[in-house]
């Protein structure tokens, strides 16, 4: 049986759905996987998310930000939105077992609110994981 994927969306995923799916991965150990994309993908993923993750010793240097598809939504086992109350924007308006979290965009932030942006989505992944 294919374990359960998670996908996380955000506008340009460089710094809120790269970090969830980077502490989903870390924390589901194989149980489950996550996967994130963004409807209008950046270049690089933030350097200042890089840089905060390398804290929690997760190295997201090599990572590139992706466009979301329809393939990825439809291997979606559920799908979260990150920020979109926040954004006024909600990146995944057509994406199916959507719900949002509610997270600032780490984009232009200093680097210890970036810390706690970070800290914020650990917590939430780890209470989904334990959801498991």
């Amino acid at each position: 049986m294919k374990s359960p994927t998670v996908l996380f969306v955000c506008v340009h995923n460089a710094g809120r759905s790269q970090m969830a799916e980077a502490f989903f991965n870390q924390l589901a150990k194989g149980r489950a996987r996550a996967i994130s994309a963004g409807t209008q993908p950046s270049n690089t993923v933030n350097p200042t998310v890089i840089k905060a993750m390398r804290e929690m010793s997760i190295d997201l240097s090599g990572r590139k930000p992706r466009a979301l598809t329809a393939e990825m939504m439809e291997q979606a086992n559920r799908v979260v939105t990150m920020g979109c109350g926040v954004e006024g924007i909600c990146p995944a308006t057509l994406v199916k077992s959507q719900e949002d979290w509610d997270l600032e965009d780490p984009k232009g932030q200093p680097l210890e609110k970036v810390r706690q942006i970070r800290d914020r989505i650990r917590a939430m992944v780890q209470r989904m994981v334990e959801e498991l």
